[in-house]
């Protein structure tokens, strides 16, 4: 199957490519990005494709079956939704757009075509996350009544002043970047709930100064100080579902030295501690009039990669994955209702 890699940025080159280049189903004919050095450079350390600059070239191409969207936020809309036109299925990555509103402009889209359209929350086929899940299933905690989801780091705003801080690409800060996953876990984990009601409140704060911010590390920089720092670096947010109610405490950027990152599963039977890097955990539980706890062994994969694995066979069979863009939607339905809650400093009530 011949795919094309549209931007060639970190995520591309962390992610995407050496899974499709380990999958022998696959081969990448075209790398894409509108910085025409990032395209060379990948064909030439990868061994294979064309250079281009536009990605319509690609998507004219009748050899191209699938591409993988790895751009900045503000052009996942229209890429893949070209794309879909085109006849190509598509694995975008995470979020799905920066608003709910253009997402629902690519579910549209997904629904008029009938083409696959994938998002990158690859924490769903890690797995961890698929063991935890098959143990929610199965009853072990009982009733999941509530989950607190932690995403906090000390002073880690990343390239400030570029696109990841920058509203108008990004769509937010540290909830659309990091806060995604964390909630597309819980999502997942809990069999996708419908969000009732959504409280929040969004923090422009430690880098708003950006001459005199101090950062532990800017994973996405250097720093531009001529640019914009319009995003939230902290946030804090509370969900009710048709499920568990969700408590969010997410940073970018703290003045605490401890990164926090992890999910509680609280359940009236049974609860645990998710590590979001591992996917590690214990439940805590009762047996025969005890305390009981167990930690479940499982092999640890490369998620994207096993992601990737199974967008390309699902376009061959026609099954429909867990972050297909229905699923997705819900997500960002949440987020937006984050965003517009912090806004007005009042509750949001989902239809």
């Amino acid at each position: 199957m011949k795919v094309a890699v549209i931007g060639c940025g970190a995520i591309a080159n962390l992610q995407h490519i050496p899974a499709y280049m380990k999958n022998e189903k696959a081969e990448i004919k075209y790398f894409c990005d509108i910085i025409p050095e990032r395209a060379e450079k990948a064909v030439a350390e990868y061994g294979c494709g064309i250079a281009i600059t536009d990605y319509k070239v690609a998507l004219a191409d009748p050899e191209i079956e699938a591409i993988s969207v790895c751009t900045p936020n503000n052009v996942h809309k229209q890429i893949s939704i070209d794309a879909m036109r085109a006849g190509k299925d598509v694995l975008c990555e995470k979020p799905a757009a920066r608003t709910y509103a253009e997402a629902l402009e690519m579910q549209a889209v997904q629904h008029e075509t009938g083409r696959v359209l994938n998002i990158g929350v690859c924490n769903r086929f890690h797995n961890g996350t698929r063991v935890l899940k098959k143990l929610i299933d199965e009853g072990v905690f009982g009733d999941i009544f509530h989950v607190y989801v932690s995403f906090r780091a000390h002073r880690s705003i990343p390239g400030l002043g570029g696109a990841f801080t920058t509203k108008a690409i990004a769509g937010g800060g540290a909830l659309i970047d990091w806060g995604v996953h964390f909630l597309d876990i819980v999502m997942y984990c809990c069999g996708d709930p419908k969000p009732l009601t959504v409280t929040g409140e969004a923090f422009c704060k430690l880098g708003k100064n950006m001459p005199e911010y101090v950062y532990k590390n800017m994973w996405a920089g250097p720093p531009k100080l001529d640019g914009t720092y319009d995003v939230e670096d902290s946030i804090t947010t509370l969900i009710r579902t048709e499920g568990p109610t969700i408590t969010v405490n997410g940073a970018w950027a703290q003045n605490v030295k401890n990164e926090e990152m992890f999910i509680d599963f609280m359940g009236d039977k049974g609860g645990c501690r998710m590590d979001y890097y591992t996917k590690d955990f214990t439940v805590y539980t009762t047996k025969d009039g005890e305390l009981y706890e167990f930690t479940p062994e499982f092999e640890q994969n490369i998620q994207v990669a096993t992601e990737i694995d199974e967008f390309l066979d699902c376009i061959k069979s026609g099954k429909k994955l867990a972050n297909h863009i229905d699923t997705n939607i819900i997500t960002a339905k949440m987020m937006q209702a984050i965003y517009d809650s912090a806004e007005t400093h009042r509750e949001v009530v989902l239809d």
